[in-house]
């Protein structure tokens, strides 16, 4: 696994069987229109174009494809913000009265990067950006969508689901569904009793550290495309033997990090398996619905009708900032505890017998908590990953949340965090205070 300097975020490939066509409906909108409510109050802002925009299939509308088509190229945009449509899905309701945002006037935010002192509107120029956000606490600062994108559309988490997951773990043990982290897999997934991951640890599982062998390149030929084939494509009627293949340790459980979405499929059996409910129907009950979201999100299922849960959840913009909203506060919302603190606490940070987790040991840059990444740093800072550019960073201290989603034209390279996180560092500087 090469990180480069800074560690590759991680999710599922592209593996696709049938073809299902879906009409891609695009309303054009004023380049760069700037949308205001009548109090005067600045709103979001969206733009038809963004860096490369003929590559992504502007001409055309930013097509959705098919299934067999969803990792081209000039389908992406499409494909991101139009995934619960392509695949089959879950749906998660919105909340019945909706939480609303306050708004301030757009800031202004300069970073620097490299040798450069650039603008976050130079960095929209420079990155294929399908939405960002940035908000504190209740109040919303930036907000913009790029390649004919609004606030309507639901985006493609990929791994950033993986800390939904967590999420709902914490709920179940505080509920008494799930009686420790420590016990075993098979535990809770009889299916997988006498393999390798049967054995494992669900704080294992959290921590990616289980030492099964997984491999996550994106070449095509590693063990997350033949999972994903197994999820996405084949009639999967029993998901437990879908992953019970990968069964090689290589290394003691808690020993040793290594990122394989295998693992969070696995605490998705054991989620569905303890609770009895569906992930997507107990994210909505649990966080979804409580946390006053204004859109519908959807949860991508196998042909067993479970949720896949190492990616694939999708949502609007302001959504996920609620989400972060809610982490920022350590799992409370409006007064009312909705995660467990000290679950919120121990997943983000590292316990001092889990030095392979530290940041800058597990990777070269980040380190690893219950299925998020942690920022190096004397503050606790974290961050949702999926592949192609999909991040939350969260700041508690400052209660700062930043959404970007995003359209790279490769899964994961070296190096492709670093502006994000140069443009995160300097929102922090300049707003954080």
């Amino acid at each position: 696994m090469n990180w480069g300097a800074l560690c590759k975020p991680r999710g599922c490939r592209g593996i696709f069987g049938s073809v299902i066509l879906v009409v891609a409906v695009w309303a054009p909108l004023a380049c760069a229109q700037d949308a205001r409510s009548s109090s005067g109050k600045a709103g979001p802002v969206f733009s038809n174009s963004g860096p490369d925009a003929d590559i992504y299939g502007a001409a055309e509308g930013y097509p959705i494809g098919t299934r067999g088509t969803t990792t081209q190229l000039d389908k992406l945009v499409g494909v991101y913000s139009h995934f619960g449509e392509i695949y089959p899905s879950r749906p998660v309701g919105r909340a019945t009265a909706p939480w609303q945002f306050k708004r301030a006037s757009e800031p202004p935010i300069a970073y620097s990067f490299g040798t450069e002192r650039l603008t976050i509107a130079d960095y929209l120029k420079r990155n294929p950006v399908t939405g960002l956000l940035i908000a504190r606490d209740d109040t919303i600062l930036y907000e913009h969508y790029q390649y004919a994108r609004t606030d309507h559309d639901r985006f493609l988490s990929q791994s950033m689901a993986k800390t939904l997951v967590s999420m709902l773990v914490g709920i179940a043990v505080s509920e008494g569904r799930i009686k420790s982290i420590d016990d075993p897999v098979s535990t809770y997934v009889s299916g997988l009793a006498g393999t390798e991951y049967g054995g494992t640890s669900i704080r294992a599982l959290l921590n990616m550290s289980s030492g099964v062998e997984f491999s996550e390149v994106y070449d095509g030929h590693d063990d997350i495309a033949r999972l994903g084939r197994a999820l996405f494509v084949e009639d999967t009627r029993d998901p437990a033997a879908v992953v019970a293949q990968f069964n090689t340790r290589t290394a003691p459980p808690g020993t040793r990090w290594h990122y394989a979405s295998v693992e969070t499929e696995i605490l998705g059996l054991v989620l569905r398996s303890a609770t009895g409910t569906p992930l997507a129907d107990y994210l909505h009950d649990r966080i979804w619905g409580a946390i006053g979201t204004e859109a519908d999100a959807s949860w991508a299922i196998d042909g067993s009708g479970q949720e896949i849960a190492f990616c694939c959840f999708n949502a609007t913009l302001r959504d996920y900032a609620r989400l972060g909203r809610l982490l920022a506060h350590d799992g409370a919302w409006e007064g009312r505890q909705l995660i467990p603190r000290q679950w919120l606490l121990d997943a983000t940070t590292v316990r001092p017998v889990d030095g392979h987790l530290a940041p800058k040991v597990a990777t070269p840059y980040f380190g690893y908590g219950y299925q998020v990444w942690l920022l190096p740093g004397e503050h606790r800072r974290f961050a949702l990953l999926g592949i192609r550019g999909q991040v939350i960073l969260v700041d508690p201290a400052s209660k700062l949340v930043m959404v970007h989603t995003a359209v790279r034209q490769k899964p994961s390279e070296p190096g492709a965090l670093r502006e994000p996180l140069a443009l995160w560092s300097a929102v922090l500087q300049q707003l954080g205070q």
